[in-house]
């Protein structure tokens, strides 16, 4: 099935971002959000036959990226309005991301998260000192009850994607990811992004196509939720078929949004999957070879890497860890 949109509508009602606006959030985010590093493997290096870097933002603030576009956004709404606080919906690391943002700057937050998030997202999320509301993922629609709390409290509402300032915070990652490799001599080939909404990747696309126009960005989604790379192939967004079935919780978005789409298909993004049996050895070679906890959600563009569903042969490949929030229970049962 197609959502109605595509990518001239979304531009047509909403200017999307810039190169410009992701220089504009790094400054924004200097002091603030973590420079997270750039991991190298000599293991990895062999195995794949090429040198890779693993953008680790499993260490960031709040354990994922997230925290980088829920800041730019915040920080930008206007004191006046800071009082009514604000709102988001998310199965948990956008959710933390705000909830942090948001206690940075004194202002309340209310999140709307599904009743089956790991409960180590849910309870992150309380501690961080938001009110969360809890809902079902096959039955309700987050987005209305997200919007309908945002209405009555005159909140302003913090979309986990589909906003210009949160793709242009989460492309700081990009944007790291250049000057990073710069430094060493390097620029990447290809850039690897796990894909759920796709903010992370309209983001990345732009800081790192401007710089490097010839590198290739590619989404890496779980087998039956590829709405991304279904999409860039048909050029038109497409979704997918079931809401829940996959260990990587943070990717389950429905359909790409459409400026995300906007900016993904324009760029020339492309699109591969993994399975879960290919996640869950991702999420073990990270903890063992590399010593990093990363959640199957953060492991994807790591798991197509191995699995070898994108040809790196000689090349300068950048994967991005997006997130390190998992349950311990499945963790332990991952790295066995």
């Amino acid at each position: 099935m197609s959502a109605p949109s595509d990518p001239a509508a979304a531009a047509a009602t909403v200017i999307p971002p810039t190169a410009a606006d992701v220089d504009a959030a790094a400054a924004r985010l200097a002091g603030v959000a973590l420079r997270t590093p750039l991991v190298t493997s000599p293991v990895l290096d062999d195995r794949v036959g090429a040198r890779v870097v693993l953008k680790a933002e499993t260490l960031q603030r709040t354990g994922s990226f997230k925290f980088r576009g829920a800041y730019n956004k915040i920080a930008a709404i206007p004191p006046e309005r800071r009082a009514a606080g604000v709102v988001a919906f998310s199965s948990g690391n956008h959710a933390q991301g705000v909830a942090a943002a948001a206690r940075l700057l004194g202002m309340p937050a209310t999140i709307v998260m599904p009743a089956d998030a790991p409960a180590s997202k849910r309870a992150r999320t309380a501690a961080l000192g938001a009110e969360v509301v809890l809902y079902d993922r096959v039955r309700e629609s987050r987005e209305e009850i997200a919007g309908g709390i945002a209405a009555a409290r005159g909140a302003t509402l913090v979309p986990p994607y589909d906003d210009p300032m949160i793709i242009a915070g989460q492309g700081t990652v990009g944007r790291e990811i250049v000057e990073d490799l710069a430094a060493q001599g390097f620029a990447p080939d290809i850039v690897l992004v796990n894909a759920s909404g796709g903010g992370l990747t309209a983001g990345i696309a732009l800081a790192v196509t401007a710089r490097v126009p010839a590198a290739r960005i590619v989404t890496a989604e779980p087998d039956g939720f590829d709405d991304h790379a279904r999409s860039l192939d048909s050029g038109r967004r497409e979704r997918n078929a079931q809401a829940a079935g996959s260990i990587c919780d943070a990717l389950l978005a429905p359909t790409p949004g459409e400026i995300t789409f906007a900016v993904n298909h324009r760029l020339g993004v492309a699109g591969v999957t993994a399975s879960d049996e290919e996640v869950g050895r991702a999420v073990a070679f990270a903890f063992h070879e590399l010593k990093l906890v990363v959640e199957p959600g953060g492991a994807v563009g790591l798991a197509a890497l191995l699995a070898g569903r994108v040809d790196v042969a000689g090349k300068v490949v950048a994967v991005v860890l997006s997130g390190g929030n998992v349950d311990a229970d499945l963790f332990a049962r991952l790295i066995g």
